[in-house]
């Protein structure tokens, strides 16, 4: 058969069960394994109490998991061969829903990593199987409104993660966040054993042969660059000698991996899909804002909660305007996505994220809830806006047979972002805070008339509490205080204030994407003819 006949016969294949079934079985396992992304974010307070680690030590139970499904995701495509793709889909979902249980029996901080890098490995391969599978289950007419679905799980799951997870934590125990998932779980497992079925060129395959040494480079990589971004702060960065030889070896297995794609004719993935420029600049976009989602989606409930006294359940219960948001812009997607050029739906998208990081960008701490409400919002509407059209143009113009693969180059890439945007958010936090303390110390000093006045004004309050020279240096510490508060909160308002700019100077990738023709316009141009 040839090259041509074997394409037509990949875009006939059409499932025997209604598309909108499958949706469902699938957004069941695509909705628990997204949420637990970010439900743990609220509970890490308390997890750190639980096994006497520093909070830096704890937002390992974050990135662990980010990492490990990087590892996995890449490998679908080869997974999917061996196994077949429905069925290393169930063996992932049974994988994460084992684990999950693991996770909430850990005793331990090397416990809980261990388990969140084996949930992260069962879940690696269901988002990009989910994103493949519904890509190629609708005609491409319909399939901007299977990706607002898909979207809207893959966007509203994270958001809801921390108020799900702050609930159960304060009116259960954190561990319950990981067990709520197990029913989930078995639903998921019978829902896609029953509904799902595998295209010809999705089954298994006899002969597949492992790249191995792909494998040993794209573990390296990934492993060693983790470690790097999660201690990298606490050592000074690029100071220490180990973080340099880790950074040095996580550079060159990155290159060596990519290296090996292109050279090894068994390679893990196929990076021809790269000579798309749709697929190119649109994953380059989708890395970008999926960096910003984590990242904010991070320092935003530790900014509430350590700042400004809020309870883990309210921290998560401020970013639920970022789910009103993007169901609203999933709504108009929906809606008018046939009639305009969906690159300004992106553009529209990029804009509101940018505005949403400018306006958090000029936080204080007597701001009133309404003041985190509303630029969430702005995420939201954003999120929605960027992401569901641009998977849709990022791989509109791939071949049913390269979607598997390319779902989960692209998301590889996207969790990489992620763990990036995680980790590099703890230490802009603690250097900005450190660069804002050295300038702000210079106004407690004796020529400041109003660092005196005030100073003695609070000496003079506590002296009817504690001896003069006492209530002195109390005065001296609760200012001191004040002014490193200060510092962070300074620290936190640039933070945004980058994810604002990032999404502003991403826009002009759009330029180099072909704008898809507007489906009902296509219609009517076809009809006059």
């Amino acid at each position: 058969m040839s090259t041509e006949a074997n394409i037509n016969l990949q875009e006939e294949w059409k499932p025997s069960k209604n598309p909108w079934l499958i949706t469902a079985a699938l957004m069941l396992a695509v909705f628990i394994f997204a949420i637990d992304g970010t439900i743990a974010n609220v509970a890490l307070p308390h997890m750190a109490g639980s096994f006497s680690s520093s909070h830096d030590e704890s937002t390992w139970v974050l990135t662990s998991y980010l990492i490990a499904s990087g590892i996995v995701i890449p490998m679908v495509d080869w997974f999917s061969k061996v196994f077949g793709r429905k069925n290393f889909l169930l063996i992932s979902i049974v994988l994460f829903t084992v684990a999950s249980m693991l996770c909430g029996m850990a005793n331990s901080l090397f416990q809980m990593v261990l388990f969140r890098i084996l949930q992260g490995v069962g879940g690696g391969g269901i988002i990009p199987i989910a994103q493949a599978v519904l890509l190629e289950s609708f005609p491409k007419e319909k399939r901007p409104a299977a990706m607002s679905v898909f979207s809207l799980g893959v966007l509203l799951a994270p958001i809801i993660g921390p108020v799900v997870g702050g609930w159960i934590t304060d009116n259960w125990t954190w561990p319950w966040i990981f067990y709520i998932n197990i029913p989930f779980g078995i639903a998921a497992i019978i829902a896609c054993h029953e509904i799902l079925e595998d295209p010809p060129y999705a089954a298994k395959q006899k002969n597949v042969k492992t790249d191995g040494i792909g494998f040993l480079f794209l573990s390296t990589w990934l492993i060693t660059l983790q470690i790097v971004l999660d201690k990298g702060n606490n050592a000074d960065w690029f100071n220490s000698t180990w973080v340099c030889w880790t950074f040095t070896v996580s550079v060159i297995a990155g290159i060596l991996f990519f290296i090996s794609q292109l050279t090894n004719k068994d390679s893990l993935i196929d990076l021809k899909v790269f000579k798309d420029k749709n697929f190119l600049n649109g994953t380059i976009i989708l890395v970008m804002i999926n960096l910003i989602l984590y990242a904010a989606l991070a320092i935003l409930p530790q900014f509430l909660q350590t700042m400004l006294g809020y309870t883990a359940f309210l921290s998560g219960f401020s970013m639920m305007p970022r789910g009103l948001g993007c169901l609203v812009s999933v709504l108009i997607c929906a809606a008018i996505a046939d009639y305009v050029d969906n690159r300004k739906l992106v553009a529209v998208g990029l804009i509101f994220i940018g505005l949403g990081g400018f306006v958090f960008g000029f936080l204080n701490l007597q701001i009133s809830t309404v003041n985190i409400l509303f630029p969430n919002f702005l995420y939201g509407l954003g999120m929605g806006f960027a992401m569901i059209p641009l998977i849709t143009l990022s791989n509109n113009t791939l071949t049913n047979a390269q979607l598997t693969n390319a779902s989960g180059v692209q998301n590889m890439l996207k969790n990489i972002g992620g763990a990036v945007g995680t980790s590099f958010v703890a230490t802009a936090i603690s250097r900005f805070s450190q660069v804002h303390q050295h300038y702000l110390v210079d106004n407690l000093v004796e020529t400041n008339s109003v660092y005196i006045t005030k100073l003695q004004a609070l000496a003079s309050a506590l002296t009817q509490y504690a001896h003069p020279t006492v209530a002195g240096y109390m005065a001296q510490n609760t200012l001191y205080n004040q002014m490193v508060q200060q510092a962070t909160l300074l620290a936190y308002m640039d933070a945004f204030r980058i994810f604002g700019i990032l999404a502003i100077i991403v826009i002009p990738l759009l330029f180099f994407i072909d704008g898809n023709i507007p489906l009902k316009q296509s219609t009517k141009t076809n009809n006059k003819h």
